[in-house]
């Protein structure tokens, strides 16, 4: 199993510089006794009610980098403070890692009024998810069934097994907007067929087409009158 160490002591103080030396050799020890792969070393001086730290977003991206599976801390109060602390082992949950407290000498448990919380913003996501979800099952319906709009025929780059167009289709977003769909409702539509695209975005996109078309018909009414 991979595993992360990470250390935290709040301050700079001396005494708090050797605090932050036996956390990590306390924890070194402790995975070799755990047979666990230590990928990262992480320790630092910050206050545990900061989100902004360089050592946790080292955390994170090497969580992704080398698909670790458990973070190793000597207690909780050593991830963050509060509802930092909250916040982050909510993130490192749903990233499907594993927490251990040296101090718990297993698998971090929480008191029941954290885990309540935890809970909560667990279904609050899933609930927006599932809102996102139907939010594009009712554009691509609109689009597809009421106002006739053929996604194989308009929609390039099919058969990509969902994955994720970096450009905006702009001749798709004009399609759809003559056929009355609200912005909304074709960012939605898109999303459907992998675009990741906001309803901002759209509009952005349409009224810069809507600009172009305008300066177009200008260009070309002048060229007439000079003629």
């Amino acid at each position: 199993m991979k595993a992360i160490i990470y250390a935290r002591v709040s301050t700079k103080k001396e005494e708090q510089e050797t605090s932050l030396e036996r956390q990590v050799l306390d924890l070194e020890q402790w995975a070799e006794e755990l047979s666990v792969d230590v990928v990262r070393v992480i320790s630092e001086q910050y206050s545990g009610f900061d989100l902004n730290r360089p050592g946790l977003h080292e955390l994170f991206d090497t969580l992704k980098q080398e698909k670790v599976e458990a973070v190793l801390i000597q207690d909780d109060t050593r991830l963050g403070r509060g509802e930092a602390k909250l916040a982050i082992i909510h993130q490192l949950y749903r990233s499907g890692c594993k927490i251990y407290s040296l101090q718990q000498r297993g698998e971090l448990e929480l008191d029941a009024g954290e885990s309540t919380v935890l809970s909560i913003i667990a279904k609050v996501e899933e609930l927006q998810r599932k809102m996102m979800n139907q939010k594009i099952s009712w554009g691509m319906r609109r689009a597809v069934r009421e106002k006739g709009f053929n996604p194989a025929k308009n929609l390039k780059n099919q058969g990509l097994g969902g994955r994720e167009k970096k450009e905006v289709p702009l001749e798709q977003i004009v399609a759809l907007k003559e056929k009355k769909l609200t912005y909304e409702e074709i960012a939605a539509t898109l999303k459907g067929f992998g675009y990741d695209v906001s309803r901002a975005t759209v509009h952005r996109r349409y009224r810069e087409w809507k600009k172009s078309q305008e300066e177009k018909l200008q260009n070309s009414l002048e060229m007439e009158e000079s003629r």
